[in-house]
C-alpha cells in the first residue's frame, strides 16, 4: 500500500507539473503573439522601434525564472518634441512603451497613456497629449490593452533625482561607463531628445535618455510583479541640462512603481533602488 500510494502521489505530482508547464507555455505563446502584432502595428504606424526587450527569456538565460514579459519601446519625434517643450522631465516616460505579459496565467497588454504623463509631469498641452493618444490608439488598434494605473499617481511620483556639476554630455559619458562596468547589465540604447527636436526646427535643453537593464536582478524584481516591466524595466535614466548649470539625472523608483501597479513592493525593489542610486551618484560626482 505504501508503494502504491507513493506511485499515485508521483503520478499526481507529474500531472500537476505537466499541466502547469502547458499553461505556462500557452501563456508564453499568447504573449509572443500579442507582441508580434504590436511590432507589426508599430511599423504600419510609421513609428521607429527603439528597443525590443524579452524580460523573461533574458532572465532565464541568467538562471532566473519569471512570468512571460516583453516590452516594446518605439518613438515618433514629432510627438515627443511638443511634450518635452512643456516639460523636459517627461522624457523619463517617453517614448512610447507597450508591455505584453503574463499576469497570474493570463496574457495581458499594458501601456503608458497620456493621462499618466499629464499627471506625473504636470502637462497641459492638450494638443500634444491628443497626438500621443492618437498614435497609441493606431498601434493598439483592436488589441485588448489597458493603461498603466493612475490611481495614487501624483506630480513627480516615484522619481529619484540627482544633481551634478557636470554637463549633460560629461554626465552621460560617465553614467554610460558606470552602467556598462556592471557585469550583469545589458545596454539597450540611448535617445538624444534635443538632437531630434533640432531636426524638426525646435529647441530643447540638452536631454539624453539611457536605456539598459540587468536581466538577473530585473527578473528577480519582476517575478511577482511583471507589470513593472512597463515602467521600471528596462531602466530609463534621463539626463538633462539644469537651468542653474550642470545637469539633472532622474530615474524611476522601482518600489514606488511596484506599489502603483500592485499596492505593495518587495525587498528586491528597494535593494535595486539603493544599488542604482549609489552607482549613478558615484558616476556624476
Amino acid at each position: 500500500m505504501v508503494r502504491f500510494g507513493f506511485v499515485l502521489s508521483m503520478i499526481a505530482t507529474l500531472a500537476v507539473s505537466t499541466s502547469a508547464f502547458a499553461q505556462s507555455s500557452s501563456v508564453q505563446i499568447a504573449v509572443d503573439e500579442n507582441f508580434l502584432e504590436l511590432e507589426t502595428a508599430v511599423a504600419d504606424a510609421g513609428a521607429t522601434p527603439i528597443a525590443s526587450i524579452d524580460h523573461a527569456r533574458l532572465a532565464e538565460a541568467e538562471g532566473v525564472e519569471m512570468p512571460a514579459s516583453r516590452v516594446l519601446v518605439f518613438s515618433d519625434p514629432e510627438i515627443n518634441t511638443p511634450i518635452l517643450e512643456e516639460n523636459v522631465r517627461a522624457g523619463l516616460d517617453l517614448p512610447f512603451r507597450v508591455l505584453s505579459f503574463d499576469q497570474d496565467g493570463h496574457p495581458q497588454i499594458a501601456y503608458t497613456d497620456p493621462q499618466f504623463l499629464k499627471v506625473r509631469h504636470g502637462l497641459n498641452n492638450s494638443q500634444a497629449l491628443n497626438a500621443f493618444e492618437n498614435k497609441l490608439l493606431e498601434v493598439l488598434n483592436d488589441l485588448d490593452a489597458a493603461p498603466a494605473p493612475t490611481k495614487g499617481l501624483l506630480a513627480n511620483y516615484g522619481i529619484i533625482e540627482l544633481r551634478s556639476e557636470l554637463s549633460v554630455s560629461e554626465a552621460v559619458e560617465r553614467l554610460r561607463t558606470a552602467v556598462m562596468g556592471q557585469d550583469d547589465t545589458v545596454w539597450f540604447g540611448e535617445m538624444d531628445f534635443a538632437a531630434e527636436a533640432s531636426q524638426l526646427g525646435a529647441q530643447l535643453p540638452d536631454a539624453v535618455l539611457l536605456l539598459f537593464g540587468g536581466p538577473a536582478p530585473g527578473g528577480v524584481a519582476m517575478a511577482g510583479f511583471p507589470a513593472i516591466g512597463l515602467d521600471a524595466f528596462c531602466q530609463k535614466l534621463l539626463v538633462y541640462a539644469n537651468e542653474e548649470g550642470g545637469s539633472v539625472v532622474i530615474f524611476n523608483d522601482i518600489a514606488a512603481l511596484a506599489e502603483l501597479h500592485y499596492g505593495s513592493s518587495a525587498e528586491p525593489h528597494h535593494g535595486l533602488n539603493k544599488r542604482l542610486t549609489a552607482t549613478f551618484q558615484t558616476a556624476i560626482e
